[in-house]
This record gives structure tokens, C-alpha cells and sequence, in this order.
């Protein structure tokens, strides 16, 4: 999966964002388990992912604070 720009994930809809979110922690879960048996081949991934989820988790925090101020 390559990595999506803020303004891409900005056009999801929120059940879409949550269902990424779950997809990515997942993947960040499988990425940790690799490494710790020494089977991750692309280490860089691991920060990918984890900038990836920042990105998805803050988009959704926005959306709550609009919603919580409206």
C-alpha cells in the first residue's frame, strides 16, 4: 500500500478511515511480529505504517472536534 497524502485521506469518508485505521494497526501488528522473528524484509515499512495511522488517527480527531463544536 503506498502512502497517502493527507488532502487523499481527507476525502474518505469516516467508516472508511476507521476501517484503514484497523487495517493499518493490523499491518503495524504483523510488521512488529516479522521483525521480531526476523523475517521483515523492509524495515522502512514499520515507519511508513505508523505515519500512515498518525495521519488517519488526527484526521479523525478533527472530525470529531468539528462535530463536537457544531
Amino acid at each position: 500500500m503506498p502512502e497517502t497524502k493527507a488532502k487523499e485521506i481527507r476525502e474518505l469518508t469516516t467508516e472508511e478511515l476507521q476501517r484503514q485505521l484497523v487495517e493499518l494497526k493490523q499491518e503495524a501488528l504483523n510488521l512488529r511480529l516479522q521483525q521480531a522473528t526476523g523475517q521483515l524484509e523492509n524495515s522502512a515499512r514499520i515507519k511508513l505504517v505508523r505515519r500512515e495511522t498518525a495521519r488517519v488517527m488526527t484526521i479523525l480527531s478533527e472530525r470529531r472536534n468539528q462535530a463536537a463544536a457544531e
